[in-house]
């Protein structure tokens, strides 16, 4: 059990901290149901349709199918859109907002998570740097231009196969269109739009350059440990501490905070001080 006294200095931190840098990986969306992927089988547990098929998260997420085989690549993608869409938030993300607004704190959110649950929860979309792009958003595959349009579309799946009924195509040229995210492999992703929200933070972070930092670290992993590097850049500045949360790969040098624990668990006992 994680001393409460940990929580209380976390909870001091945030109190007089001028800036919360939100940073977040697969595990920020446990809590609220949603599968993580963790080896193949978690993704196995998450989609046992696979597992017959023996593919892995890898496998699936792969741009060559909408190239080859949209209706598989439609499959898998179609399927995890519709969950996002009908996932709610869990309630740490609420107590983020919270925290923000009661202390008065300049932020921004930065994750490798495509599910848009950030924007769900009511956090602006200028203040969200996606690395990874959104399934909220469509692009061309080949490309044909370097468009990125909102995504309305309403896929079916035949759940035996994993393959979609119907797929979405380009609104320019009429070509396979196919989710703005950064895959396995990926040479025709069009990142102009995760590049701009890149800019917006860079930008945030060289205007608060000389202020106190948190940054709170929430299920990122270390299988493609992106966001952990950008915690631990950030948290190289003098005036910056993390808060490293995660029930397994939870390391982070000291003065850093490491809690081995769930980000709604995490988020809980921390908010108990700051009330």
């Amino acid at each position: 059990m994680q001393n409460e006294e940990v929580f209380k200095e976390i909870a001091e931190k945030i109190k007089n901290a001028d800036i919360l840098i939100i940073t977040a990986g697969a595990g920020m969306g446990v809590d609220s149901g949603l599968p993580d992927f963790r080896g193949e089988k978690g993704f196995w547990k998450a989609y046992p349709m696979y597992e017959r098929l023996n593919l892995n998260f890898y496998d699936c997420a792969n741009p060559v199918h909408f190239r080859r085989d949209p209706h598989f690549g439609w499959g898998f993608y179609g399927h995890r859109l519709e969950l996002y869409r009908k996932t709610k938030p869990h309630e740490g993300f609420s107590l983020l907002l919270k925290w923000i607004k009661k202390f008065n704190l300049d932020y921004f959110v930065v994750t490798s998570n495509v599910d848009g649950q950030f924007q769900k929860a009511n956090f602006p979309d200028e203040k969200v740097y996606e690395i990874h792009g959104s399934i909220h958003y469509l692009q061309c595959v080949r490309p044909c231009t370097d468009e990125i349009w909102e995504n309305k579309e309403t896929i079916e799946i035949d759940y035996e196969t994993m393959r979609a009924k119907n797929i979405p195509y380009c609104k320019n040229c009429g070509d396979v269109a196919r989710p703005n995210i950064l895959m396995f492999g990926d040479f025709s992703w069009i990142s102009k739009r995760s590049n701009e929200q890149e800019t917006r933070f860079e930008n945030f972070l060289q205007r608060n350059k000389n202020s106190k930092k948190v940054v709170i670290e929430i299920g990122a992993g270390t299988a493609i440990p992106s966001i952990r590097y950008l915690s631990e850049r950030i948290g190289s500045y003098s005036n910056a501490i993390v808060v490293r949360i995660n029930p397994r790969e939870h390391f982070i040098n000291k003065p850093h905070y490491s809690i081995p624990l769930t980000g709604l668990k995490a988020l809980k006992s921390i908010d108990k001080f700051l009330d």
